[in-house]
């Protein structure tokens, strides 16, 4: 399978199974489908060059259609798919718990107008997690990750700062059993920067491998969603806080992340606007939200936001050449190694390899399915009980997704949100549309940065 596209005066051609990437002029962009036609009909390389090459007196078109099949014999061009073959032993595969969302507050002192949690109640009552559950959870932990080292731990909510004192005391039972359980934690906070001050930054810099920052972009855009309970915008707090803890950390581990929806469809803005401020780790996601809410994306918005992306990729070129660059999540690829097979085909892991704990201890496959009791998997104190569920979210990959199976992005998304899919179609083996759609382009755009990255280099 390949895939083939222009952006920013490049022709692209990707291929799927290899991974290769491949610049090409506009001869060769023009016959690559006409090769691959005719090698998927079973035509021999001579029979090909015969039809194809134009005649004796065309070289060009000629030399062009043979160095098209020297790559499809070097493996680099209309490659064999090697991975479905194995599906099955992949299905078999033993998987340990890696990664845990505690969730160390379901309460919240913003009034997100999209928050999928329920300004962060996740529609069930208010709470904070206790030591006790918190050290229960992270003994669980560690005795179902195997022979995994690095364990990562994010506290989430609500608003983690809310249970601040716990969250300390959590870091501090860790990092005491870390050697003699032969682990590192990996610690990881999420929050909307309201409660942040001095001393709990330094502790943060100390502790946590990861800091995320909620913030949407300009100040009207965050006010409008991201308000206090009684209707006042947050932006003008958080910012000089955000700027600080960026600095205090060297621009390096933490982003400033977002949320877009159909009011700031021109989310390149956003992004731009924090670059602006200084920031240089980025990540803004588009809003997952029923049809019915004003702020939710439609399909009839996809070409729109396709074009921030290409908007977006070219403001990352220009600054980058101006010796400005900032990073942007969704852009991040890795085309020389990247992700082992099983991370290709299974994506996140969640509810085998990824779970997230309440602050009751009920452990679910991620935190999007917190609240909803079809999908509790157990609890720390007693165990998974929901095994047949865990199998399910097991065995999901992009081969048992028939939407992905003929996807050019499946490798790099990997059967994208598995919440997500369920949240539209019912199932976690469904395909959200509009989030397909964006992912491709955002994989195009990320390929796209990449070549012309090589090509300065």
């Amino acid at each position: 399978m390949i895939h083939l596209y222009q952006s920013n005066g490049y022709n692209i051609v990707l291929d799927v199974n290899s991974g290769s990437v491949h610049v090409v002029d506009e001869l060769c962009y023009g016959l690559i489908p006409a090769v691959e036609e005719a090698v998927n009909a079973g035509k021999s390389d001579e029979e090909i060059i015969a039809e194809l090459g134009g005649g004796l007196a065309d070289i060009e078109k000629k030399e062009a259609v043979s160095e098209i099949l020297e790559l499809k014999n070097a493996g680099r061009l209309f490659a064999k798919d090697d991975y479905e073959d194995h599906i099955e032993n992949f299905m078999q595969r033993e998987t340990v718990v890696k990664a845990m969302c505690l969730h160390i507050a379901h309460a919240c002192n913003l009034s997100c107008k999209y928050c999928f949690a329920g300004e962060g109640e996740y529609f069930g009552p208010c709470g904070l997690m206790s030591f006790e559950t918190g050290k229960a959870a992270l003994d669980y932990l560690v005795a179902h990750s195997g022979n995994r080292k690095n364990l990562e731990v994010d506290f989430f909510g609500g608003e983690p700062l809310l249970n601040w004192e716990v969250v300390k005391q959590l870091v501090e039972y860790g990092r005491s059993i870390e050697k003699e359980a032969g682990k590192n934690f990996r610690f990881t906070l999420t929050t909307n920067g309201t409660l942040l001050n001095d001393e709990i930054m330094e502790f943060v810099n100390k502790e946590m491998s990861n800091l995320v920052l909620s913030i949407d972009g300009r100040k009207e855009v965050h006010d409008r969603m991201r308000p206090y309970r009684d209707g006042k915008g947050s932006y003008d707090e958080i910012v000089p806080k955000y700027i600080k803890a960026a600095e205090s950390r060297n621009q390096m581990n933490y982003y400033v992340r977002g949320t877009y929806t159909h009011f700031n469809r021109d989310f390149a803005q956003d992004v731009m606007h924090m670059a602006d401020l200084g920031f240089e780790q980025i990540s803004v996601e588009p809003v997952v939200a029923e049809p019915s809410m004003d702020y939710a994306l439609t399909e009839d918005d996809i070409s729109y936001l396709c074009e921030q992306y290409d908007i977006l990729a070219a403001d990352m070129l220009k600054r980058r050449r101006e010796g400005r660059p900032y990073n942007f999540f969704h852009f991040m690829i890795d085309l020389s190694c990247g992700p082992c097979v099983y991370k290709r085909l299974s994506g996140c892991g969640a509810g085998c390899e990824y779970v997230s704990v309440t602050p009751w201890g009920d452990i679910y496959p991620c935190h999007q399915f917190v609240g909803q009791e079809e999908y509790k998997l157990g609890d720390v104190f007693t165990g998974i009980k929901n095994e047949e569920l865990v199998k399910r979210f097991h065995d999901c990959n992009v081969y048992s997704k028939k939407e992905c199976r003929e996807c050019f992005a499946r490798y790099y998304c990997s059967g994208g949100c598995m919440a997500n899919s369920q949240h539209f179609t019912g199932d976690i083996y469904g395909a959200y549309k509009v989030g397909c759609e964006l992912e491709r382009k955002r994989v195009e755009c990320a390929v796209m940065l990449k070549v012309a990255e090589s090509e300065e280099e």
